[in-house]
């Protein structure tokens, strides 16, 4: 009857409604931006299989051609992967093959000679694929000596750019709707615990004890339910991404560890500093009421 007693006059916490509210805002937030992630990982990964031929001069010696290779290799324009320059070398005979296998057509036998030419092939940095930068590469492996021609698909430079362009804005005013309603739905659940526990704080008041000495066990409460809370939601999200991961391979493709644990640590490090800051203010606003508006 005492313990009862005491919950009527001061109020049970919420806990379970105030984990259960951060855990579930953080984790829409948190989706949106897996999803925003996801998009621009998957838009690398289409830039990087857009490729440059770089066609060669005719009759150039096995020599001639290493040492374009060579120069080509050293452009910090280049894309690596694993410590490796993205660029191969195709032989005019293997593009030959190539196309009459395709097309199966011989042109060569008709012609009584092979028309195309020697090329390497390259992929360039996915942060440079704009129009202008395209351009200047374009100019600067034309200036080899050795050099031919560079062609790449333009149009369709163009068309990636400007689709990511639209994507970003699109996410980009998602992602602050989702943190402005994730930021009212964990501010007004905290209000209403506090609210639960005003005539407490009014209590310990009323025996002396100062602001800070009040305000600190609810703020550390805070901090552990933001943490807790940001673990949880990156537990399901982390769950949520690994079965993704397992029905669909672009998602394997396109994952970054590091990137994911640092998204992570921001979504906890949102949870908690949310969680104080409306913890904080709604704090203040009971410490400052007179004994009648508390009623």
């Amino acid at each position: 009857m005492k313990k009862n007693r005491t919950y009527k006059r001061f109020g049970s916490y919420p806990y379970v409604t105030v984990i259960f509210s951060i855990t579930f805002a953080l984790f829409v937030l948190g989706l949106s931006g897996l999803l925003a992630l996801q998009a621009f990982r998957l838009s690398d990964s289409i830039k990087n299989t857009i490729e440059v031929y770089v066609y060669l001069d005719k009759y150039m010696d096995t020599d001639e051609i290493r040492e374009v290779g060579q120069k080509m290799r050293k452009k910090d324009y280049l894309s690596v992967i694993d410590n490796r320059p993205q660029i191969r070398f195709i032989s005019k005979d293997e593009a030959a093959r190539k196309f009459i296998k395709e097309t199966h057509e011989d042109f060569v036998t008709l012609l009584g000679e092979n028309p195309l030419r020697d090329a390497y092939v390259i992929r360039i940095k996915p942060e440079l694929y704009q129009k202008e930068m395209m351009r200047q590469i374009k100019t600067d492996l034309e200036s080899v000596k050795g050099v031919f021609e560079a062609v790449y698909l333009e149009q369709q430079v163009e068309e990636a750019n400007r689709n990511i362009y639209k994507l970003t804005w699109v996410l980009l005013g998602f992602a602050i709707i989702l943190f402005v309603a994730v930021f009212i739905l964990i501010n007004n659940t905290l209000r209403l615990a506090m609210y639960s526990q005003r005539f407490l704080i009014r209590s310990m008041q009323l025996v002396g004890a100062t602001s800070s000495f009040i305000q600190k066990p609810f703020l550390f409460r805070a901090v552990f339910y933001g943490l807790f809370g940001g673990l949880l939601a990156s537990a399901g999200l982390y769950g949520l991404l690994s079965y993704a991961a397992s029905e669909l391979e672009l998602f394997t493709l396109i994952q970054e560890p590091r990137a994911l644990y640092m998204f992570f640590g921001g979504l906890c490090t949102l949870g908690i500093l949310v969680s104080m800051g409306s913890s904080y203010r709604a704090l203040n606003k009971y410490l400052n009421m007179s004994l009648d508006e508390l009623y």
